[in-house]
């Protein structure tokens, strides 16, 4: 009897190790006894689950739906209206509901029997493709890169950005992945390139998170999408090129924008040895960039951990004391390409800034200019980033209250604005131009 108890123990152990706990098995975080965690008292996002620091993920309560049958799994951060965003524990972002603006396909209607997003199983238009292998090749100066492809691409009704039928509150609830398992979270053939890890039975979600600064202080936030290509496949993002026409490019002081402004930089400081290092050409110069965001890949996460992300600056933060300037966050962030002169880079002036305010004041010298020369200014590609927390004391004033050149500053049109895009990214977007000025390189 002891043997045949044996042997039915280890047939049934047998099973379970065969059985596809693939809604689980293969995408579940490993331990986490020993990590660092934020505290929750940092959170801004108020529906994160817990934020890991040793390993740079947040995990999300995650949500189900459908597109056309297709099992599809979506989390929530962002919302237009005070009121559910405070319930359902989202960053309020008013601004989103100015989305549609000029740009109906940037946001998306679903349905869905209750009005309140995630309180019944939703029915999307539009979903990415997660299939496409991601693929970025450093160019002979590290930046452009000699070849981006992004690791997803948004269909042409796919949008994070989402209104209930009937509602007119817009949601920020990005899909992270598709079908109904085995989920692969190690190259990333059905799920978003930053997810880490999955769990559709405890319904929770762990997405790799990115550090930065906002007003001064240190912070992080998510990155779920991008309307450029090269973009994308440096942030790891959904390649989603409809929300290049949302509400405004340099708009973030209008009423009826959409966007709010984010800066990164292609030459800043470099290495461990300046620390903060920050731009894109720190963020590729040792290569992990190119490598899969996954929790078996201990060295690129550790390299993030230790200075090796973008620190790209945020103009707003949830927390600013200034209710005007708290209001107007949203996820949606309009792209400035910050480029230090020869002169600055030479001389080591090219430091790593942390305030919107003081990266304009710098600006207004001539030191830091959009690539090809152009004056410091959206490059009209917008990223979505929702806010997480922060890792000291929370932002709450600008730096730098007044600049040299004013925040609402002549506004640029959408040409002008395509020629920056072009000068970052020229193989793309400089053959959509009527007239790029003769910018093709960043060399120029």
């Amino acid at each position: 009897m002891k043997t045949k108890a044996l042997l039915v123990l280890a047939l049934m152990l047998m099973f379970a190790m065969a059985a596809p706990a693939s809604l689980a098995q293969d995408t579940a975080a490993p331990g986490t006894e020993g990590d660092e965690f934020l505290p929750a008292e940092n959170f801004v996002l108020g529906n994160a689950l817990s934020v890991n620091l040793t390993k740079d993920f947040a995990t999300l309560p995650l949500h189900k739906g459908n597109v056309n049958g297709e099992t599809v799994w979506y989390i929530i951060t962002d919302a237009s209206d005070a009121g559910v965003a405070e319930d359902l524990g989202l960053n309020f972002a008013p601004k989103l509901s100015n989305i549609t603006i000029g740009c109906p396909a940037c946001a998306q209607q679903v349905e869905s029997e209750s009005q309140i997003l995630g309180e019944s199983e939703v029915t999307f238009e539009g979903k990415p493709d997660f299939s496409p292998e991601r693929i970025l090749e450093s160019g002979p100066t590290f930046f452009p890169p000699a070849m981006a492809q992004p690791g997803a691409v948004a269909d042409a009704k796919y949008s994070p950005f989402v209104r209930v039928k009937g509602s007119d509150v817009v949601y920020n609830a990005p899909i992270v992945a598709v079908g109904d398992g085995p989920f692969n979270a190690t190259t990333h053939t059905n799920t978003h390139d930053r997810l880490l890890a999955i769990d559709p039975e405890e319904m929770t979600v762990d997405m790799g998170l990115i550090r930065g600064s906002a007003n001064g202080k240190d912070i992080v936030y998510l990155n779920f999408e991008a309307s450029n290509p090269v973009t994308a496949t440096l942030e790891r993002s959904v390649f989603t090129p409809n929300l290049a026409q949302s509400p405004f490019p340099n708009g973030s002081t209008r009423e009826d924008s959409a966007r709010a402004e984010i800066f990164t930089f292609v030459n800043g400081p470099v290495g461990l040895e300046s620390p903060p290092a920050q731009g894109i050409t720190h963020l590729i110069r040792d290569g992990l960039n190119a490598q899969e965001l996954n929790l078996e890949n201990t060295q690129l996460l550790e390299a993030l951990r230790n200075g090796g992300d973008l620190e790209n600056v945020f103009e707003v933060f949830p927390t600013l004391q200034d209710p005007t300037l708290a209001q107007a966050y949203t996820p949606l962030w309009d792209l400035n390409v910050g480029m230090w002169s020869i002169a600055a880079v030479a001389e080591g002036r090219n430091i790593a800034l942390r305030d919107a305010n003081e990266i304009r004041a710098v600006a207004a010298t001539g030191e830091l200019t959009s690539p090809g020369g152009f004056p410091l200014a959206s490059s009209n590609e917008v990223i979505n980033c929702p806010a997480l927390g922060f890792t000291d004391g929370p932002p709450l004033e600008p730096v730098v209250s007044t600049v040299a050149t004013p925040i609402a500053a002549p506004l640029p049109d959408r040409v002008s604005a395509a020629r920056i895009s072009a000068a970052t990214d020229p193989e793309v977007s400089a053959p959509i131009l009527p007239d790029t000025g003769g910018v093709t390189s960043l060399q120029d």
